[in-house]
């Protein structure tokens, strides 16, 4: 009996604790409310608010030692002459909690991209003139990038096409949305090269 009592014990205490964890968390972090899908998203949700520090700390220290450069990454390479919109929201969460949402435009003669970045999830929209296997080669330049792509969707409008992509970042990754709409850029540059080069 005794032993009975100590595992109802137990079993109450790890509901009471579930529910507390539960409550912290977004809504969107929880997809349904059995055990594994509040720690699987708990877990998601400390490793964003990780990345977020480091990127945070970062930015404190290059602001502390005179503004240094921040360390290269697969996102670095020459500015491409593009006009640039990058904004910056912070979105309420639970208890006053804030997770950063980047939002970041490229806009060139070759292409429009979007992307919007929430944590280690990103949405990346490229419109532009459809060429001979961009898609499949932009797929290719992107896990290349160490961007997991999850979902995508193409809809066309002869002769522009708009291609939308989810995307899960890499969680050793620290770039921004503006680095992948750089980089997104840059992809897109070299296959109008090679295209061209191949005509």
């Amino acid at each position: 009996m005794a032993h009975i009592a100590v595992e109802r014990n137990r079993r109450r205490q790890m509901n009471e604790h579930l529910r507390v964890l539960r409550s912290l968390m977004p809504g969107s972090y929880v997809k349904r409310g059995d055990q594994a899908s509040i720690v699987g998203g708990a877990i998601e949700l400390v490793r964003e608010l990780e990345q977020l520090l480091q990127r945070l700390e970062s930015q404190k220290r290059r602001r502390l030692f005179g503004g240094g450069k921040a360390p290269k990454s697969v996102m670095d390479g020459p500015p491409l002459p593009l006009q640039q919109r990058h904004q910056v929201n912070l979105l309420d969460l639970d208890h006053g909690s804030r997770l950063r949402e980047e939002i970041a435009e490229n806009r060139s003669c070759l292409a429009d991209v979007e992307v919007r970045l929430l944590g280690f999830d990103a949405m990346i929209k490229i419109l532009s003139r459809r060429r001979p296997r961009q898609l499949i080669r932009t797929i290719a330049a992107l896990e290349d990038l160490q961007l997991a792509i999850l979902h995508t969707s193409i809809a066309t409008i002869e002769p522009t096409v708009l291609y939308s992509f989810n995307v899960k970042i890499s969680s050793e990754s620290l770039c921004t949305a503006e680095d992948i709409a750089n980089s997104v850029q840059r992809i897109l540059c070299f296959i109008d090269a090679n295209t061209s080069s191949q005509a």
